[in-house]
């Protein structure tokens, strides 16, 4: 297969590794900043590209973006015009401008697509959603989920100020940063039906967007959620506590390890994260993952259509802290 990525910048460089060691021996590099094209295709042994146009007319089989936030929309719909598998990388979108074209452009060409929440393959979470699916703890009834970091500790060397995460217009903001959580929460616990949240900027840092978000969630199952996401703790953490009429799941990032208290024998039960397993090990899942579904033709476990729901979860969330009130997903204007 020919695979093309969009984007040389770190997380470009590494779908190109991971490409490369996956077999896929034909890769061309889209990248507008000449000497990066060049040091990173010649890195990698790809064909270098200065425009998306140009590299869809090398005719790759699939196509991966690995571009800034609010460009991912306007090149996957690119892609998907001209009929070519895609894996974005998340969020899919920062607004919903051409949201639905993306999507049915997808359906109606019975493309496979996949946005790249990489933490589903991430041996934490997967354990948590293996023991909800065998019914470890019983009927779920919440959930909280969490994640934070501090944003000058992201790039170090690297003014924060001027990072995509400190504007709107480019995608910021801790409630597109850790759609993460979002899309965690959903995928153990289903859909959510409705959103209030809590979304502001509370600490010295000098960025236009919000440092501190909060979600509560009301599933369509019954069950509710909190989701805790923010640009201010000074540690990295991130994690979540699951209960059940049967027992609780507890995932803790930094800790490396799933607990699993069992009400009917009032015990606990740890796994731990294998010692050898390294986190680039996620991204070389997840890629895996699209590459059998694009030989085989089926679908992802979170295509285009999928992330799109997952999208409006996040419209409804800002619309709620804009209005000060509970939105149903899926409802009212979310630019």
């Amino acid at each position: 297969m020919k695979g093309l990525v969009v984007g040389g910048g770190s997380i470009g460089r590494r779908h190109l590794r991971n490409l490369k060691e996956l077999g896929v021996i034909e890769l061309g590099l889209v990248e507008t900043d000449r000497s990066r094209r060049d040091s990173v295709a010649a890195e990698i042994g790809a064909t270098g590209f200065k425009s998306l146009d140009l590299g869809l007319g090398w005719k790759p089989d699939f196509v991966v973006v690995g571009t800034p936030t609010h460009v991912h929309a306007e090149q996957s719909l690119a892609v998907v015009r001209a009929g070519l598998h895609v894996f974005v990388e998340k969020p899919l979108s920062h607004t919903e401008s051409g949201l639905m074209e993306i999507v049915d452009l997808v359906e109606q060409k019975k493309l496979v697509s996949l946005v790249g929440c990489n933490m589903r393959f991430h041996p934490g979470p997967a354990k948590v959603k293996s023991l909800l699916q065998e019914g470890a703890i019983g009927k779920t009834l919440f959930a909280r989920v969490h994640g934070g970091s501090y944003l000058p500790n992201w790039r170090p060397g690297t003014d924060y100020r001027l990072n995509y995460a400190a504007k709107e217009e480019t995608g910021g903001g801790c409630l597109l940063d850790f759609i993460h959580e979002i899309d965690l929460t959903r995928w153990y616990l289903g859909h959510m039906r409705e959103v209030f949240c809590v979304a502001e900027h509370l600490s010295s840092l000098e960025i236009a967007t919000e440092d501190v978000g909060i979600l509560v969630c009301r599933h369509e199952n019954g069950c509710l959620s909190e989701i805790h996401m923010d640009y201010v703790q000074r540690s990295y953490e991130r994690g979540c506590q699951i209960a059940g009429e049967g027992g609780s799941v507890f995932w803790d990032f930094m800790g490396k390890q799933v607990r699993w208290f069992d009400a009917a024998t009032n015990e606990w039960t740890k796994f731990d994260q294998p010692e050898s397993w390294d986190v680039n090990q996620m991204y070389v899942d997840e890629m895996s993952h699209f590459l059998e579904c694009v030989s085989e033709g089926r679908t992802t476990v979170l295509p285009i259509p999928e992330a799109a729901a997952l999208m409006q979860v996040v419209f409804a969330a800002k619309h709620s802290a804009r209005e000060k009130r509970m939105m149903r997903v899926g409802d009212g204007d979310r630019s």
